[in-house]
């Protein structure tokens, strides 16, 4: 508990620091708990369960923050819809926005057994709706994401193309392997490797590594806090996350009480 408080302090109290330089776009992200940060993972809401998530990122070195609002919907036990939409505040060049609105749907179609993982595809695009800094005048795209649990550990792997909207712009092709484990009941450990192809490269420009922590505060509420550096050309230098995600409706526990007779 001190340490999730200190790194809660250690979050907000960084959010003064400044820098300025460029930004990335971000685009769908996976809701907690069915995911790391950025690495989907294949499993997914159960039918007609639906989430809301929030969150706040700081980045330094290139220095903006984001702001972004989810939704996922379980359509069934193998399908989810999901939203995402990202704002963000350029903290030197007092550029604000909203980046395009993207949209996904994830279908998980082989599921777990004893030897094989579960694997989902995901189908996404974006609609052209952002400010043009922040857009890539819309794009469309598809993944492979693979999930396998080994006892306490769950290890993911994602592979991404998306093709951009704008002619000036290259397509994107992005990676992520990441895991989280199940330190207790309600507490995870969170890591993971991404790596991007951006639509301003014509190679890979970023591989950044990411670490932290998900904590159910309650039965349907997840708490993610985490840190990330990138490791090819320290772009970002940083990178600190906080989110939160609630899963709804909340299931009704049911009690069972035990009578004893008189003998």
């Amino acid at each position: 508990m001190k340490k999730y408080i200190f790194l809660l302090f250690f979050f907000i109290c960084t959010l003064f620091i400044r820098h300025a330089y460029g930004f990335d776009i971000k685009g769908l992200q996976p809701v907690a708990p069915y995911g790391v940060f950025s690495t989907f993972s294949a499993e997914s809401l159960k039918k007609g369960k639906y989430a809301f998530g929030a969150g706040v990122e700081k980045t330094g070195g290139p220095g903006f923050f984001r702001y972004l609002f989810q939704y996922a919907h379980g359509i069934n036990d193998r399908i989810e819809f999901t939203a995402a939409v990202p704002y963000v505040d350029k903290w030197e060049n007092i550029k604000s926005g909203f980046e395009d609105i993207a949209l996904g749907v994830k279908h998980r179609f082989v599921d777990e057994a004893k030897y094989m993982p579960s694997v989902a595809y995901m189908v996404n695009a974006s609609l052209p709706s952002g400010k043009e800094v922040f857009s890539t005048d819309g794009r469309a795209g598809a993944g492979i994401i693979v999930t396998k649990r080994v006892g306490p550990v769950s290890g993911h792997a994602n592979i991404f193309y998306e093709k951009v909207g704008s002619s000036k712009l290259e397509d994107e092709v992005s990676f992520a392997v990441g895991s989280d484990f199940s330190a207790a009941h309600d507490f995870k450990i969170l890591a993971e490797v991404y790596g991007k192809k951006s639509h301003y490269s014509d190679s890979i420009d970023s591989i950044e590594g990411r670490f932290g922590y998900r904590f159910m505060t309650t039965d349907y509420l997840y708490t993610t806090i985490g840190i990330g550096t990138d490791f090819k050309n320290r772009n970002p230098e940083y990178r600190l996350m906080l989110s939160i995600t609630a899963i709804l409706p909340v299931e009704k526990k049911t009690i069972k009480k035990v009578y004893e007779e008189d003998k």
